[in-house]
């Protein structure tokens, strides 16, 4: 007897059903799902069009936001005991004193030359492309206090108005106050704090040391638990908070800074392609494999702009990569909280495109002094939105360039943030595969 095909409904169905496996069991594309739909949303709600009032639409933004805000609350609620579990963690299984100091070199060295490159591509660019001369004359009137509220709506970062307040920068490095540290959310403290703890551990007797650490291993599973958890809000998070972003936004703002916007995701372009390059060719691992194993990473880092709201999911990906264990819960917190290379290029485009709007001429010494103080702020910079315009905001001032612009740069800040954390987790990733061969269970070239 002859086997009857299948009817074209049944057909149809199992279709639906394999696509809708497909979907639930790949976090990236129900992300890449939500992100879709939800600029599609925001398109339809953006003034633009006209389908809704104004502050109807920012209200339905708010609620649409909602998912988003609890993911992130999630994130940061266990972000502290992590970092600080995963740090000491990681070091006292990083093998002997020598080890530690390979991978300390090793991760400075890598986080000091990419963002120095950085810099110096995103003023490469900004003195190419010029993007601020096609808006020249935009600063001659006062910016608007509600557009611009550099006291309120922008966190705080450590001033750097003077040379000589360096040596007390470095000293406000150290935690004095650990707890202090700790309810204020400041992460680098709280990085500086672990390293140091972590280093005493591995110089303390393993008996004494044992209990500690088996405290550390416990609040780290507890930590990774509570994120499981709220990966689930992911694809949700991601739908409402574009379409809040694009509703807000809407392509009246995009194309008249077209010029800057595209000079910066040039330089991104350009930053992700060096990470690509230095991963395909020191740790053998394809851009290919990157990306696959990175998807969801780095949507989930794009829609958050945060880098540390991400961070558990970057230890992960890291370990689907072939990075140990304890390397990657040490390389991948460091590099959430000091590698910011798109930070560093982002900022390096804006200063000048500031200047050009200004009318400002600056001279090599000038720029090269922008670069050194870019490559400082963004290394030590929280790993959190908006943080990135504080430090913008104090090297223009410093620089005698004009702030007035700010609210362009204000303007598209967000998405240029979402695409930048990006690229910033990207450099985290590739930090960890380069360190992988430190650890105790290379990997097998991809």
């Amino acid at each position: 007897m002859t086997q009857r095909t299948q009817d074209p409904p049944m057909q149809i169905a199992k279709q639906r059903f394999k696509l809708r496996g497909w979907i639930t069991s790949r976090l990236w594309a129900q992300v890449m799902a939500g992100m879709i739909l939800g600029f599609g949303l925001g398109l339809l709600l953006s003034e633009a069009t006209g389908l809704v009032q104004p502050d109807t639409a920012e209200v339905i933004g708010i609620w649409l936001a909602l998912p988003g805000k609890i993911f992130l609350a999630l994130i940061a609620m266990v972000l502290i005991p992590l970092i600080f579990s995963s740090i000491v963690g990681g070091l006292s299984g990083a093998g002997s004193g020598e080890e530690l100091r390979s991978v300390g070199l090793r991760l400075a060295a890598f986080i000091l030359s990419t963002t120095t490159v950085a810099a110096t591509i995103g003023v490469m660019l900004a003195q190419w492309l010029k993007p601020g001369e096609g808006l020249a004359g935009f600063s001659a009137g006062p910016a608007d206090p509600a557009l611009v509220d550099l006291n309120g709506a922008i966190p705080d970062v450590p001033d750097q108005e003077a040379p000589a307040a360096l040596p007390d920068m470095i000293v406000n490095i150290l935690p004095t106050n650990p707890t202090a540290s700790i309810v204020q959310g400041d992460m680098l403290a709280v990085v500086v704090l672990a390293l140091l703890v972590g280093i005493s551990v591995t110089q303390v007797q393993d008996k004494r040391a044992a209990p500690f650490l088996a405290l550390m291993d416990a609040v780290l599973s507890i930590s990774m638990n509570i994120v499981k958890w709220a990966m689930f809000l992911a694809p949700f998070a991601v739908f409402g908070l574009m379409a809040q972003l694009v509703m807000r936004m809407g392509f009246e703002t995009m194309l008249g800074i077209s010029g800057y916007v595209g000079s910066v995701l040039l330089g991104l372009a350009a930053l992700l392609s060096l990470y690509f390059l230095i991963a395909l060719l020191f740790a053998q691992v394809t851009p290919v494999r990157l990306v696959k194993a990175a998807g969801s990473n780095l949507l989930l880092a794009f829609s958050t702009s945060s880098s540390s709201a991400v961070m558990p999911v970057t230890i992960q990906t890291a370990r689907k990569l072939g990075v140990p264990e304890n390397i990657a819960n040490l390389v991948v917190p460091l590099g959430a909280t000091m590698n910011m290379a798109g930070t560093a290029l982002y900022q390096a485009v804006a200063i000048l495109f500031l200047a050009q709007l200004a009318g400002v001429d600056l001279t090599a010494v000038q720029i090269s002094v922008v670069v050194g103080t870019l490559v400082a702020s963004s290394i030590g910079a929280p790993g959190t939105p908006g943080v990135s315009i504080a430090i913008l905001v104090n090297v223009a001032t410093n620089m005698g360039i004009p702030v007035e612009g700010m609210v362009i740069i204000l303007g598209v800040d967000r998405l240029l943030d979402m695409c930048r954390t990006a690229v910033n987790v990207t450099g985290d990733l590739v930090a960890a595969v380069l360190l992988r061969a430190v650890g105790r269970n290379p990997v097998e070239t991809a």
